[in-house]
C-alpha cells in the first residue's frame, strides 16, 4: 500500500512539473534567469536611449512602444539595419526571399498578438555567408523591433531620432 502511495506521489510531481514547464513556455516566461550580457551595443532592460518624457518627437517615431522592451534610436542601429529600415519604408525590393515572411514570436519577447501581426526582414551581416542572425520585426501597429542575435532578445526602434 506504502509503494502504490510513493508512486502515485511520484506521479503527481512529475505531473506538476510538467504543467509549470508548459504554463511557463506558453506565457512566455522563464524558469530560470539570463545567464548571458546582451549583445554590444543593445541597452539593457534598465537602460534607455529615448528622451525623457515631455521632451518633443519626430513624426517619425509616433509609434509609442508597445512593449516592455528597451528602446533604441534608429541612428544608433547597425549601417544595413538603417538600410533595411528604409527597404521596408520603400515597401522593397528585398535581397532575401524570407523578407516580409510572417514571425510566429514563438519566443514571446514581443507583445502578444494574434498569428500574422508580425513580419519579419533581414538585417544583413558583413562576412556571413548566410542571412546571419540579425533581423528587423515590424508589427501592423508599424512597430518595428530590431534583434542582433536572432530572436534571444529585441529592443524598440525609435524612428526619426
Amino acid at each position: 500500500m506504502n509503494r502504490n502511495r510513493n508512486k502515485l506521489v511520484a506521479f503527481a510531481g512529475l505531473v506538476i512539473a510538467v504543467v509549470v514547464l508548459v504554463v511557463a513556455m506558453v506565457g512566455g516566461g522563464s524558469l530560470t534567469a539570463p545567464t548571458t550580457a546582451p549583445p554590444s551595443g543593445v541597452p539593457t532592460a534598465g537602460q534607455s536611449t529615448t528622451p525623457a518624457s515631455g521632451t518633443a518627437t519626430s513624426a517619425a517615431s509616433a509609434v509609442a512602444n508597445p512593449s516592455t522592451l528597451p528602446t533604441i534610436n534608429a541612428s544608433q542601429l547597425p549601417k544595413e539595419a538603417r538600410q533595411t529600415l528604409a527597404l521596408i519604408a520603400k515597401g522593397g525590393p528585398y535581397p532575401y526571399d524570407r523578407d516580409g515572411v510572417n514571425f510566429g514570436n514563438f519566443e514571446g519577447l514581443l507583445p502578444k498578438k494574434s498569428g500574422g501581426f508580425y513580419k519579419e526582414y533581414t538585417v544583413p551581416t558583413p562576412g556571413e555567408s548566410d542571412r546571419g542572425a540579425r533581423r528587423i520585426i515590424v508589427g501592423k501597429d508599424s512597430a518595428k523591433y530590431y534583434t542582433p542575435d536572432h530572436y534571444e532578445s529585441f529592443t524598440f526602434i525609435v524612428e526619426g531620432k
